[in-house]
C-alpha cells in the first residue's frame, strides 16, 4: 500500500491478486502476489512501512513479508491504538516493543468517548 503523501482511506487485503489499483488517486492497493514478486525482484525478505494506524502498533501482511509499524499511541487523541518500535538485530531478527495507549480520565469531548481504531476495509472487485 503506497501513499503519495496525502491522507486516504486505508484499504488493503490479501484477497487482491496480481494487479495494482489506484484508490482515490492517493494510494495504491495491492495483494500478496505483488509483495512477493517485488521482494523476489529486489532480493529482499521484508518490507517495513509506516504511517497507517494499526490497532496493536504493528501488523503483518502478505504472509509476514510486509509489516506496518505505527509509532503514535492514541493517535491524534482520537483512537485507542497502541504504538510499536521495531528493532532489527545483527542476524536480521525483528522484534517489537509495544507501547499501550494511555488511559484518559475524561472523554475527549463532552459526552463523547474516544474512538476505537477504525477497522480495515476490504477491497471488493
Amino acid at each position: 500500500f503506497f501513499f503519495n503523501g496525502t491522507a486516504t482511506t486505508e484499504i488493503y487485503t490479501e484477497q487482491i491478486v496480481g494487479s495494482v489499483r489506484c484508490v482515490q488517486e492517493t494510494a495504491y492497493v495491492f495483494g500478496t502476489e505483488i509483495v512477493t514478486n517485488f521482494l523476489k525482484k529486489q532480493d529482499l525478505d521484508l518490507i517495513c512501512r509506516a504511517h497507517q494506524v494499526v490497532e496493536d502498533g504493528y501488523e503483518f501482511f502478505a504472509k509476514r513479508q510486509l509489516v506496518t509499524v505505527f509509532s503514535a499511541p492514541n493517535y491524534c487523541g482520537e483512537f485507542d491504538n497502541s504504538a510499536a518500535i521495531m528493532s532489527v538485530d545483527e542476524s536480521l531478527m525483528c522484534s517489537f516493543q509495544v507501547l499501550r495507549p494511555a488511559e484518559r480520565k475524561t472523554p475527549i469531548s463532552k459526552g463523547i468517548s474516544r474512538s476505537t481504531t477504525p477497522p480495515q476495509r476490504k477491497y471488493v472487485n
